[in-house]
């Protein structure tokens, strides 16, 4: 829906810690307006009624996997960005490992070529390092590319940096922010043959988080932190898995001053290995999703700061390749549509308060990336909004799934948080279950 001036009435807003009641006037792409009591000035204003709503800002997810080009029977950027805007992510931020994988400018612009045509939601690319690509990591500008990607562990996709000396290089030379996914290859191999040995290919998918252990990402994690203290650079570590990884991280100085910060993502705060049993390979994920124990840490350095951003780490395949003997299935799940409902439902069962949410999953990841206008409610910033409804159940199900892949790890979950309306740079882009058709998304940038 194509407006030219909206204006949100009655509605509880959030915003930097805060929730008050007032409207929202919204003209072109921006905010214009944030006030107790705003008119309508004319006939033309399109005015929605958020009595009882709460608006928050657009979430930003830092670590989207939307598998174009080269994967597209699993997704495609317009799939998967759809699915997102119904779920009130109005940015994403997505990875490097398609086929070809993004390591050059030039397949780097043509992602973004892509997404211009194609993309519902705001959109931004990481550029993948590799054992041989630092000529072209130093040619990335830094104002239009969100951050460098680095697997220091395998995963789709086959890009693991495993040259110490390549990695020291990237580390001194670059000026973007570094993306880690942390797992020591040398111990995941190591624990994979013992397990081959007892059960051929058909190994149990319950013994996932002892293959992909705690030892594999803590030594990961602690290895690129000594890294980057050493060269100075600036690192994110993303889903941190572990409880002991949390020691890794400090909440001792604000999020724009900190050098080293990190991402959890959505499967880790909900899922236990108790699970695998119910779930299958529908959660198998690197890093695994592991016992209570590091799901009652993770959340605890949610809350005091020392992880910084939730995430999704959306990564869908299809269920014929879920259903593939343990060492065949792919490690993924789809995670963009229900993200945001699902930390509502911790809100509701009083693990987190929605001021916190909006921290975690809106403020921090336009900090960290230093994104350009958008992740907060304020005047003059993108319009990207979010009206939500705490008490309108649904259940998700086959039939209300976007994803392309056509499955959900949270099929049968009911969720009493309902996202209503989605707004991308200042148009109406879903509402109450229905998209307008007319795309308004655009290049992140960033303040760099």
């Amino acid at each position: 829906m194509k407006q030219k001036t909206i204006l949100i009435k009655n509605a509880h807003i959030v915003n930097e810690g805060t929730i008050f009641s007032g409207d929202i006037l919204i003209e072109g792409e921006y905010i214009k307006e944030i006030g107790e009591s705003i008119s309508a000035k004319s006939s033309d204003v399109y005015v929605i009624d958020a009595e009882g709503k709460y608006v928050l800002p657009g979430v930003i997810d830092d670590q989207v996997h939307f598998r174009e080009p080269g994967l597209t029977h699993k997704a495609t950027i317009e799939t998967e960005s759809k699915a997102a805007i119904a779920g009130g992510i109005t940015s994403f931020i997505e990875m490097p490992n398609t086929n070809p994988q993004t390591t050059t400018i030039e397949e780097l612009e043509k992602k973004f070529e892509i997404a211009s045509k194609t993309s519902y939601a705001n959109y931004s690319f990481m550029f993948g390092g590799t054992n041989d690509n630092l000529d072209e990591i130093l040619k990335v500008d830094a104002t239009q590319v969100a951050a460098l990607k680095l697997f220091l562990g395998s995963s789709t996709g086959n890009m693991l940096v495993n040259n110490p000396k390549v990695l020291e290089n990237i580390f001194k030379n670059t000026k973007l922010l570094i993306a880690v996914h942390c797992e020591d290859e040398a111990t995941i191999k190591a624990n994979l043959e013992t397990y081959l040995e007892k059960y051929g290919e058909d190994i149990p998918v319950k013994y996932h988080p002892e293959i992909r252990s705690e030892e594999a990402c803590y030594l990961s994690s602690s290895t690129a932190i000594e890294l980057a203290k050493k060269t100075d650079a600036r690192l994110h570590v993303f889903h941190v898995s572990t409880g002991k990884e949390t020691e890794l991280f400090t909440n001792k100085i604000p999020l724009k001053d900190k050098k080293i910060t990190a991402e959890v993502c959505i499967h880790h705060l909900w899922f236990t290995d108790e699970d695998y049993e119910k779930k299958g390979a529908l959660i198998k994920w690197n890093p695994a999703v592991k016992s209570k124990k590091d799901r009652d840490k993770l959340w605890e350095a949610l809350l005091d700061d020392r992880i910084d951003v939730i995430a999704t780490d959306h990564a869908p395949h299809t269920l014929a390749e879920k259903k593939n003997v343990y060492t065949k299935a792919p490690s993924g799940g789809p995670l963009v549509q229900h993200a945001l409902s699902a930390m509502l439902e911790m809100y509701h069962k009083g693990k987190i308060s929605i001021e916190k949410v909006v921290e975690k999953m809106c403020h921090n990841p336009a900090i960290l990336f230093q994104i350009e206008k958008r992740g907060y409610i304020k005047e003059g910033y993108f319009a990207d909004l979010v009206l939500v409804d705490l008490n309108n159940p649904y259940t998700v199900k086959k039939e209300n799934l976007l994803y392309k892949c056509g499955w959900s790890p949270f099929e049968g979950t009911t969720f009493k948080s309902r996202i209503t309306h989605t707004f991308i740079n200042g148009n109406l882009a879903f509402e109450n279950a229905k998209f307008h058709t007319f795309k308004s998304a655009k290049r992140l940038t960033f303040n760099r």
